[in-house]
């Protein structure tokens, strides 16, 4: 038995395992990289202002929400926007003022109302006659 060769082959192979994990640890790195570019890409950015009306996202339902109840809440309007993310709401219902983060809150469109609309009766075809 040669210990010399069999301690020299077995320092090759740790050294190619280190190589191996090294090479792991780079490819993880660049999934990574581009996993979070393509994410932040995806983000669409919210910006608000002022006299705008706004929902509210109400975080106690998160547990236990119900299979249909919506998690959004109230009709809020902006009535400041700060610059580092929080806006101050005031609800239209009670008039609590409340400083919330610009993730908490989503725009509020009004329903789309059509003003001119024809009305265009309609009736049964009467039967051929012979």
């Amino acid at each position: 038995m040669e210990l010399d060769a069999a301690g020299e082959h077995m320092k090759l192979q740790l050294n190619e395992l280190e190589e191996i994990r090294n090479d792991a640890y780079e490819s993880s790195r660049i999934y990574k990289e581009k996993t979070k570019a393509f994410h932040d890409k995806m983000i669409s950015r919210k910006s608000f202002e002022v006299e705008q009306k706004v929902l509210l996202f109400h975080s106690r339902f998160k547990l236990f929400p119900g299979k249909l109840r919506s998690r959004w809440i109230g009709l809020f309007v902006v009535t400041n926007v700060f610059v580092h993310g929080a806006i101050e709401i005031i609800s239209l219902k009670t008039g609590l003022v409340s400083k919330v983060n610009d993730h908490c809150l989503k725009p509020y469109y009004e329903q789309f109302m059509t003003e001119n609309q024809d009305m265009v009766a309609l009736s049964d075809p009467l039967p051929l006659e012979e």
